[in-house]
């Protein structure tokens, strides 16, 4: 009876350990901390920046009106100009010869007409007496008309042939400065193509590429202000000169022309310049820091978290100009959101996170 009693008292414990074996351990729940910021957006003056080159106002492609081999090359890349200085210099002798060729042309031409001349007064003169006919007399008239139209046209290309002659010489068409060699000593180069870029001297402009989205922004801008990075703290006077009507084919962007209207000498070619427009207008821009925003397939978004559920969700935006360590958005984010500033590259469509006070909770445009 007592082994019957200690055989279901250790039945009843084996229920009772499987039925605790079967409980399932709670699931995980992965909830990521992040850092965030209350947004909020304001009419007002945000501003933009755009960065660029600096180039010349005008600048030349200068090149040779004949053909020929470069004998000397007098200028180097910077080298300052004067207005008709010499650039380079071709073989002379192609050009000299064919001087030569042209006026034995001329000669023979003049001989032409000479004797054609001389047999139309000799057929007159057979007319009168009734050895030739009129016929005979029409074909040396028509013979004497074509060779003076040959001398015209050989009196016309050894003009061609002297001009060329001076063409070996290239000169400098205004005051600049050598900005790129095509050539060099002994290459053979043929008629209009480049063998020296001069940057005219004076004025001077900033090329900057605009994405289409920042267009209008550019062109409805009051004031430009230049500064180089060469010449930190010093501001240069800039206006709108002239913006491409149509996109880069490689670049898809827009080339603008900004012009330097107080430009001096420490403006080099080839600086690296910011142009800033103080005062475009920013309704309804937001300025979030740039960890904050994450590229994904070539669209800036970021991650927006649902107070009532702490999950995140992705947000396509649309980015103005960077300021410094922050960024201004122009459109996609309304004011009183809550947006991820630190750790978006961790997160994923729907996970919950615990946002993690900061020092700074809200962001609005000043």
């Amino acid at each position: 009876m007592n082994s019957i009693r200690s055989f279901g008292a250790l039945l009843a414990l084996s229920a009772l350990a499987a039925a605790c074996g079967s409980k399932k351990e709670p699931a995980h729940e992965d909830i990521r901390p992040v850092q965030s910021q209350v947004v909020g957006a304001s009419d007002g003056s945000v501003g933009a920046s755009y960065s660029g080159v600096v180039q010349a106002r005008y600048e030349s492609k200068l090149g040779f009106q004949t053909s020929g081999r470069i004998v000397a090359r007098l200028v180097e890349v910077g080298s300052p100009v004067k207005r008709g200085q010499p650039l380079a210099r071709l073989d002379p002798e192609q050009q000299a010869l064919q001087v030569v060729a042209a006026v034995a042309d001329v000669e023979g031409a003049r001989a032409r007409v000479a004797q054609d001349r001389t047999d139309l007064e000799r057929t007159e003169a057979l007319q009168k007496r009734q050895f030739a006919s009129q016929a005979e007399v029409d074909q040396a008239r028509l013979a004497l008309a074509q060779s003076e139209s040959h001398l015209k046209a050989a009196l016309a290309q050894q003009a061609i042939k002297v001009n060329q002659r001076g063409y070996t010489e290239l000169v400098a068409d205004r005051d600049g400065v050598v900005s790129a060699i095509g050539a060099e000593s002994g290459q053979v180069v043929s008629a209009g193509q480049v063998v020296v870029t001069l940057a005219a001297a004076g004025e001077r402009e900033v090329l900057v590429s605009i994405p289409e989205s920042r267009v209008d922004e550019l062109r409805e801008a009051r004031s430009l202000r230049v500064s180089v990075w060469a010449q930190p703290g010093k501001a240069y006077q800039g206006a709108l000169r002239e913006l491409a009507p149509d996109t880069d084919s490689v670049t898809r962007t827009y080339s603008a022309r900004i012009s330097i209207k107080d430009a001096d000498a420490a403006l080099r070619l080839g600086m690296t310049a910011s142009v800033f427009a103080p005062d475009v207008e920013g309704r309804h821009a937001i300025r979030l820091p740039l960890t904050a925003v994450l590229h994904k397939d070539q669209q800036a978004q970021v991650w927006i978290v649902d107070g009532a559920t702490a999950q995140v969700a992705a947000r396509p935006v649309q980015l103005g100009g960077v300021q410094g360590d922050s960024v201004i958005v122009t459109s996609g984010l309304q004011g009183g959101e809550t947006v991820v500033t630190a750790g978006v590259h961790m997160l994923y469509a729907g996970q919950k996170v615990k946002v993690v006070p900061t020092a700074q909770t809200v962001a609005r445009v000043k």
